[in-house]
Formats: structure tokens, sequence, C-alpha cells
């Protein structure tokens, strides 16, 4: 098998069932939904309510969105969604079961209007989602693929870059700087080239390992990306974040997929990435991964099974024995036959996991092992070789995003909402920042001593602009 190039876009805050559960029937081949799965709301009166999974009949500007308000996504959020609540309303302290969705997203802080508890059950049809379900059809999809941590987004993330979150398990309170040692700096050890192409504020910005003057040429607009792509020159691994922002550059909207960003934009990006790596001349030598980053609140029916802890650090009170959970993963390269269900090689007791990146990227180049975790993580190299050496799968040669442009309205919309939490510990990271020229280790030693700093932006756009700021001046360039 030659693949030279691995490619990863990561989309943020939506679970398997979300966004794939339907995209074949569920059996025993397939661990999708059944329509039959529901979770209990607990009400305040005392009363219970059944609520099934769901999808909207029709999708429109409203539904593209669901849910909205987005679900609590904190580690305390997240302990509720996957143990749920007992008969009287009390913790669960038995069992996991992923009964408490409605539970936590109720319980949520009131908005106007009120949450539909119905909108954390709700998933997408294939047609719906056609980008991510053609492709995954066209190639693989795995449905043995967990967020690495019942965590917020910094965590997972951490988790895809350094095998570990440092023992942290939100994004907030920040502990800058963050010193993890990362797969980037193992590809440079051995002389592979790595690129992180962005569109606002990447969030692997936060890691201090790549800061410096040796590392800003590392970091890339998209438009870099699909240059590279159709010249042949793309780096060994290439790691793609979304927009998280609107307001930023040219008042473009989210393409996170992030709750309640419009799913249709995501769509667009990942059509963007596939057409230009399908197109490109390395095309067969090219492993290109779509997952999300952390399941968002948004419902699964799969528990998350046990893990190896990374590193000992549980400075926040947990160990990381166990994963998150389940996040959409669809794995694109010839060398997948159309239709697989992808899932570790036997005996397949630990799935996939962000993590299994990293793990992926030892085995093609040769680099060490970061954690505990990532060492013991199951890798795809092991799965395509089991598929075969030839590369025979060219899937459709492009694809095409149905969503039309934004329309000013909804970018006014979207620049005018009030940060969410990504966002505002996205906007928290830039502030500290070093700037271009400047010398790393007095930085990081200044951070150590100093408080962090949480900016405070009255709307997605304000901070939008403070982001900007700090971007260009940790890259020294526009």
């Amino acid at each position: 098998m030659d693949i030279k190039h691995v490619v990863v876009l990561m989309l943020e805050n939506r679970s398997f069932d979300c966004m794939l559960g339907m995209l074949y029937q569920s059996n025993d081949r397939f661990d999708g939904l059944t329509g039959t799965e529901s979770n209990t709301w607990h009400k305040p009166d005392g009363s219970h309510q059944d609520i099934p999974v769901t999808k909207a009949p029709v999708l429109d500007a409203k539904t593209v969105c669901i849910p909205d308000p987005d679900p609590g996504e904190s580690f305390r959020d997240i302990h509720m969604q996957i143990h749920g609540l007992a008969a009287d309303g009390t913790p669960n302290t038995g069992a996991p079961m992923m009964g408490g969705f409605v539970d936590n997203y109720m319980r949520q802080p009131a908005t106007t209007p009120p949450a539909d508890p119905y909108a954390v059950m709700h998933y997408f049809t294939p047609d719906q989602v056609p980008v991510i379900s053609k492709l995954a059809r066209a190639f693989g999809v795995s449905d043995r693929w967990h967020a690495s941590a019942p965590c917020q987004t910094w965590p997972n993330r951490f988790f895809a870059h350094t095998g570990t979150a440092n023992g942290y398990v939100d994004n907030s309170p920040t502990h800058f700087p963050y010193e993890m040692d990362t797969v980037f700096n193992r590809l440079s050890d051995v002389n592979q080239e790595w690129r992180i192409y962005f569109h606002d504020m990447p969030q692997t910005m936060t890691l201090a390992n790549i800061w410096g003057d040796a590392f800003t040429s590392h970091f890339l607009g998209l438009d870099d990306f699909i240059q590279a792509a159709a010249d042949g020159t793309l780096p060994a691994y290439s790691f793609i974040e979304p927009r998280y922002f609107a307001g930023l550059f040219g008042w473009a909207i989210p393409n996170d997929e992030h709750p309640p960003h419009n799913v249709a934009y995501g769509e667009q990006l990942i059509a963007a990435v596939y057409n230009a790596v399908r197109g490109g001349p390395a095309w067969r030598q090219t492993l290109f991964v779509v997952t999300y980053d952390e399941h968002g609140g948004c419902f699964d029916h799969v528990v998350p099974p046990p893990a190896t802890p990374p590193d000992g650090k549980a400075p926040d009170g947990f160990d990381f024995g166990y994963f998150g959970v389940r996040v959409p993963a669809v794995i694109i390269s010839p060398y997948v036959p159309a239709g697989s269900i992808i899932r570790p090689p036997p005996p397949g007791l630990t799935p996939f996991d962000h993590t299994s990146i990293i793990a992926t990227l030892r085995k093609l180049f040769g680099i060490k092992p970061l954690t505990a975790r990532d060492d013991a993580a199951p890798n795809l190299v092991d799965v395509l070789e089991a598929f075969g050496t030839r590369p025979d799968n060219d899937g459709p040669a492009s694809i095409t995003a149905p969503a039309a442009p934004p329309t000013p309205g909804q970018l006014a919309r979207a620049a005018a909402r009030s940060p969410n939490s990504l966002q505002q510990s996205l906007a928290t990271a830039a502030v500290h920042l070093p700037t271009a020229g400047a010398d790393i280790p007095t930085h990081i030693r200044r951070l150590k001593e100093a408080q962090d700093v949480a900016p405070q932006h009255d709307t997605v756009a304000d901070a939008a602009a403070d982001v900007a700021a700090h971007v260009k001046g940790f890259l020294g360039r526009p």
C-alpha cells in the first residue's frame, strides 16, 4: 500500500446517530438507528414523557440548524447524557444507558423560544446531508469511532494532536501554556512535512510546542490546501480546521456544523476538500478522514467503552478511563472499497478514536508514540491493508454540495449572536498567542506567571474581529 498523504478534516459537535445513524439499515453489520430509540424526559412537575428519535420531514432554513439552542457539552453535561437520571429524577448511579440527553437538554438555561426536547433527539437522513452520506457509501464509514473523552472540544482536539488532554475536561478555565508534545513535532523529527489549514482561528494554535517563527509557515488557509492538492505538493499530514466565526474574513459564515450552525455549510466544506484531493495528482496515494471532535450533546445510542488512560494526569478528577460518545467518521481513499463498514481489526475491543489518527501516522511514517492512549489505539493502515494492496476505488470524480450561499440576513444574524462556548474559548486563546518574532520561552514563562485573561464580547462579530487581529500578529502576515 502506497499512502504518502493523510488529510484529516475535523468538524464540530455532532454525534454519529445525528449525522449517519440512518445511512444504512441498522443490523449486525451497521450499528445505526432503528428509529425506536428514545429518552425519558423527567419533567419538573414529576411527570415523565418518552421522547423518541425524530427527523424533520422537510429540510428548511430552521431544521438545517437543529438543535437550536445549543445543547450542553461540558464534562458534567456529558456525564448526565451518558448516565441519565433515575426514575425519581436523581442522578443515575447504575450502568450508563445513554438515557440522559433530553433531561440534560431541558435543564440548560432557559431560552426564548424555549428548547424543544425533540431537538436533541433529531437525526438527519442521507438525502438531507448528501455530501457526507454519498462519500460514506462511495468509500467507507466507521461505526466504531468515538470521541477520545466525554469532554468538550478542546480536550478532544488535544487528543487528536497530542494523545492527551493534559488532564483537563473542559474548554475553560484555560490553562495556558499547553506544552504537550505533538504529532506535528514528531513528524518534524523524522523530516515529514505537515500543515494546518484553517479559516479563522485554528484551535491548534493553542499548542505551545508549535509556536514560533520555525512553525509559522505551517499555518495556511484553505485556498493554500486546494492549490497544494492541485499541484501535487500536499505534505505528509494535512489537518484542516473549519470556520468557527461569522463576521471574519469577508463576513463569511461558520461551516463547522457546531449547533446551531447550518450543517449545509459544513457539507460544502467537505465537498471542497474531497474535490481538491480527488482531482489532484496524488489522489491514489492519499487517505482522507472526515470526523467530528465530539458529539456536542446530540443523541447517540452506543455506550462508550473503557479506554486506556493516556498519562495518569487527572487535575480535574477524571482519569480518562472511558471514551466519549460516538462521532461520525468517513474514511476516503482509493484503497477503501465502496460500502465498507470500517471497524478495528480483531479483536476489535478498542474502538477508533482521535488518537487513531496519531496511530495511523505512526504506522505510515515511523514516529514514536506520544502517550499510552495513542500507543493502544487501532490504526487505519491495518484495515486498509486487509482490503487489499491495489487502489481500485476512485469514487465519484467530484461531488456537489446543494447549499446556496448565505443571504445577507443569515450573515447578519450569525454575526449578531452571542459567542458560543467554543468561540469564547478561541477568543481567549487568541489573546494569549505570542506575536511573530517573539521570544517563545519568555512568552511561555510569562503565561505561567500570569492569570489567564478571558475577554468578553457581546457578539460573534466582535469576537471575530479581535481574534483576527491576534492571529495576524501571531503569523506576522494577513
